[in-house]
């Protein structure tokens, strides 16, 4: 299973998925650089990404907290999410997400 991410450069990269780990955590442990400053504690809003529309529907809406701190970050979209708010299943098998800017 594999997400893709497209960089600040617009490479994007195919890393392997793990069930029940964030996407954050996923883009981190592929070795794509990102804040993620707060840890995955929905704090900070620098793990800030771009969901592909296609993909939107396919995941659970954002928390009352998500959206709080998405009003806080740079750049959001009707794509924007935090990347430790969205939790990796099988059905999410081949999501693709760009970083945002403030998220590097």
């Amino acid at each position: 299973m594999h997400i893709y991410c497209k960089d600040m450069e617009g490479t994007v990269h195919e890393l392997p998925a793990t069930e029940e780990w964030s996407v954050m955590e996923i883009i981190r442990e592929g070795g794509i650089p990102m804040l993620a400053q707060c840890g995955g504690s929905c704090a900070c809003a620098t793990c800030h990404v771009y969901v592909d529309p296609k993909w939107k529907d396919k995941l659970p809406a954002p928390t009352e907290e998500e959206i709080g701190m998405l009003d806080g970050a740079f750049e959001v979209t009707e794509d924007s999410r935090l990347g430790c708010q969205i939790f990796f299943t099988k059905e999410l098998d081949g999501l693709e997400v760009t970083l945002a800017n403030g998220s590097v």
